[in-house]
């Protein structure tokens, strides 16, 4: 039979709370008090170790060598670690159950359930002057030093010590309390430290002091929401007061003036303090209760409550949630109340059910959620059953319900009694779940190696199973004997169904388990080449590495193995490995094409390569200024040319190069001008305008220029310098490129009168337009008339604006129509 739900109901002013057991131990330990013992949130482990500030009477089972245990809250022993690494001067949890171990010489390590610890420094005063105290949180730490400075981390994932402002303590506080950064206005963390009779709130700037007189303090607590502070007085009062100390909110006198051993608050509504086999719990408004325990306890924070720890068992002190009390509170006539009772009356067969139904008809909606919300805070499956019963009964006489209300709390009902078994050991209350979030319990489970429980229950919510699934197969391998091909096929079985799932942190803990083979077939598996490629380096297996970097088709992954294994082999190993790879041959021309010629020209010597191996050497002599070494250069290239029948053109090429290049060092000598890099044309051009007609006349002969190309080059060459006397020279040979080239370089030089001296040696057809072009219109016109082009002669005149001459004109074609 179950019991009444009210029978552990114990009522503070007007508030009732409720103590009730959730587990009887297991564990052998026997007095809590002689243990530094820190417990995680939301229903978290409990790791103890025997405190050495306390005498403790060795008994015939308990190990020389200090020990850290860790336990479920049912008191199941889940890890022990043999401690011999420094005094330990605080132990604390992460949000994500990785216990936190301070020691005196400023080490923290980080270790979590199952798994490789990490650890980090304090810093160099923690070193120095080493660590008294220290307060954790969920996600950092703050350490008070010898020379009570504090040193703080906020954030476990990347621990970054960094001081906070300086306390001005020349004396041990009475006692500090910190506020994490979450819970404070300026988003940093804050120090409470409690100093002869105030208290000094002290950040990353700044130290305030409250400038109090009710201290000293010799016990303090900040609420789990940030918002409230609790003191104990050295003359016995409990005072309750905002953070910020503007608002004083309770005070109550204990009759008691030995500090409690622990001062916790429970939620935020009552503060327990808890005295050698005494627990005084105190209220808002001065009310108390008392509890008493033979045995030494330990009381664990919890959002909504606290957990009780004892030798025995394990207890949930909480207040009633309001949908519990509005139900089973005696004399209820809430609509919930009356519909659990027409529940009863409808079970038992009589007309009252129908009675209390009709009426809370207008309330019977809020009655409904109400059961569905108050089965959610229920531990005993009884109430559990019977109150979602009530709230399915209440919805049969509704036309319009919403039911996803009641599924999900159906559903997250069955997910807390899962985790709530005791071999499981999570004690979580429906509050503590909905601020865990389902993620983050799954994740929680999975770190405790619970992973068919973790995986249903992340099936069930419709919640990812990607990371249960790779966690199991790093477990599995850790703990499997099997050979390799077994273990591989058993692993990707299980992962079978679920395409797309990274196979690289299976493979990366199978390699660092000493698998390597193991680790090769399961990277087979993997989709993602990014990971499976940078694993595979890792592991050393780069032949495999650049097979599968090729395979991917990703060119940046193959550089990436390319270069890797440029660092790491010997040149003539790393050109081996990619030898009997097209793609990264290719790839590796590319990139050394632009960036490396020395590497490319080592590349093609090793394959025998001897005209790309040329032609590299051939491109880096014209990319030199100095003409010596571009000679030799250019010879080099020239040799391995001539040793090949099919290369006759480039061999023939550079051996005109290297004689150009001999000419211009000669020129450049001779000159004192730079010729090096000019080109046959621009040669002769150059000797052209400096006045080395004979030099010009020579390469012509030597290279064989043809004449047109000679004279062209020479025509503008004389015309730039107004070399007119060398140019009527040249003109009195027989132009191969006639003599209109001389006009109209002269015409483009705005010489007109050098060019009319060219125009008579033109083709007579063309005479007239180029006299028009000079502005001899007249001149035009009388050759016009002379080849009797009346066309042309009109298009004279029609051009001509001097009077006179259109005059003249006019007679020519007058004479010309006349003929």
């Amino acid at each position: 039979m179950a019991p009444n739900p009210t029978s552990d109901w114990i009522l503070l002013h007007d508030r009732f709370y409720r103590k009730q057991e959730i587990y009887s131990l297991s564990w052998k330990q026997t007095d809590l008090s002689k243990f530094m013992i820190a417990s995680a949130q939301f229903g978290g482990p409990i790791a103890m170790i025997r405190d050495d500030k306390k005498v403790l009477l060795l008994q015939k089972q308990q190990p020389i060598k200090p020990t850290i245990y860790i336990y479920s809250s049912a008191g199941i022993l889940i890890e022990q670690i043999l401690w011999d690494k420094g005094r330990i001067v605080s132990l604390g949890w992460t949000d994500q159950e990785q216990l936190v171990v301070v020691t005196e010489d400023g080490s923290v390590k980080l270790y979590p359930l199952y798994g490789t610890n990490t650890q980090f420094t304090l810093g160099k005063d923690a070193k120095e002057f080493g660590i008294i105290d220290c307060q954790i949180w969920g996600t950092g730490l703050v350490a008070m030093t010898g020379n009570y400075q504090l040193i703080s981390v906020t954030n476990f994932d990347e621990p970054r010590p960094k001081p906070m402002a300086d306390t001005g303590l020349i004396e041990p506080p009475h006692s500090w309390a910190v506020i994490p950064p979450q819970y404070t206005l300026s988003r940093h963390v804050e120090v409470l430290i409690a100093t002869g009779a105030t208290v000094l709130v002290v950040d990353s700037k700044e130290s305030q002091d409250q400038l109090l007189q009710q201290g000293p303090f010799t016990k303090m607590e900040v609420s789990p929401n940030g918002k409230f502070l609790a003191l104990f007085t050295v003359d016995g009062k409990l005072w309750v007061v905002s953070t910020d100390f503007q608002k004083n909110l309770s005070e109550y006198l204990t009759k008691s003036k030995i500090p409690p051993q622990q001062l916790v608050w429970c939620g935020t509504d009552s503060v327990v303090l808890y005295w050698d086999k005494i627990v005084l719990m105190v209220g808002p408004f001065g009310d108390w209760i008392k509890f008493t325990y033979d045995d030494p306890i330990y009381l664990a924070a919890e959002v909504d409550g606290i957990r009780i720890i004892s030798n025995e068992k394990c207890e949930l002190l909480q207040k009633v949630p309001a949908a519990t009390e509005e139900i089973f509170k005696i004399g209820s006539t809430s609509p919930a109340a009356m519909l659990y009772d027409a529940l009863d009356h409808y079970e038992r067969k009589s007309p009252k059910a129908d009675e209390n139904i009709r009426s809370i008809k207008a309330d019977l909606i809020d009655a409904v959620d109400c059961c569905v919300e108050a089965a959610g805070f229920e531990f005993h499956h009884h109430y559990q059953r019977s109150l979602l019963k009530a709230a399915s009964f209440g919805k049969c006489f509704l036309d319009h319900y919403n039911a996803d209300r009641f599924v999900d709390m159906a559903q997250t009902i069955r997910v807390l009694n899962a985790v709530r078994f005791y071999d499981i050991g999570i004690p979580l209350t429906y509050a503590q779940y909905k601020r865990l979030t389902p993620e983050a319990l799954v994740d929680r489970l999975v770190q405790r190696n619970h992973h068919l429980l973790a995986y249903r229950i992340a099936e069930y919510l419709h919640v990812r199973t990607d990371k249960v699934l790779i966690h199991w197969a790093c477990a599995k391998i850790k703990s499997s004997s099997d050979d390799d091909d077994t273990l591989c096929r058993t692993i990707v079985d299980k992962l079978a169904k679920k395409p797309g799932l990274s196979y690289a942190e299976i493979a990366t803990t199978a390699y660092n388990s000493g698998q390597t083979r193991l680790a090769t077939k399961l990277l087979d598996y993997e989709s993602r080449a990014a990971d499976q490629v940078q694993l595979l380096m890792s592991m050393e297996e780069d032949e495999t590495a650049l097979i599968k970097a090729i395979e991917s088709g990703d060119t940046d992954m193959v550089y990436l193995v390319i270069f890797h294994l440029k660092r790491k082999l010997p040149l003539g190993e790393f050109f081996r490995a990619i030898n009997n790879k097209p793609l990264a041959c290719n790839l590796l021309e590319v990139y050394c094409k632009e960036q490396d010629k020395e590497l490319l020209k080592d590349f093609y010597y090793q394959d025998d390569r001897r005209i790309e191996s040329a032609n590299v050497i051939l491109s880096e002599g014209f990319d030199m200024d100095v003409a010596t070494e571009r000679i030799s250069k250019l010879k080099v290239a020239g040799k391995t040319y001539h040793e090949d029948r099919e290369h006759v053109f480039e061999a023939k090429s550079v051996d005109e190069a290297v004689k150009l290049l001999q000419f211009q060092v000669q020129l450049e000598k001779d000159t004192n001008q730079p010729f090096t890099g000019l080109s046959v044309s621009e040669t002769i051009y150059k000797c052209t305008v400096l006045g080395q007609h004979a030099k010009a006349t020579k390469i012509r002969g030597d290279f064989k220029v043809p004449d047109k190309r000679f004279w062209w080059v020479k025509l503008r060459a004389l015309v730039e310098v107004r070399d007119w006397e060398n140019l009527e020279k040249l003109a009195k040979s027989k132009s191969p490129i006639g003599y209109e080239p001389f006009v109209e370089e002269c015409i483009k030089a705005k010489q007109y009168q050098e060019a009319s001296k060219y125009i008579l040696k033109c083709d007579p057809p063309v005479r007239p337009m180029l006299f028009i072009k000079i502005g001899a219109f007249k001149e035009a016109g009388e050759q016009a008339f002379l080849n009797k082009d009346m066309e042309g002669l009109r298009q004279v005149r029609a051009k001509c604006t001097n009077h006179i001459v259109a005059q003249e004109l006019d007679s020519l074609l007058a004479q010309l129509n006349a003929k």
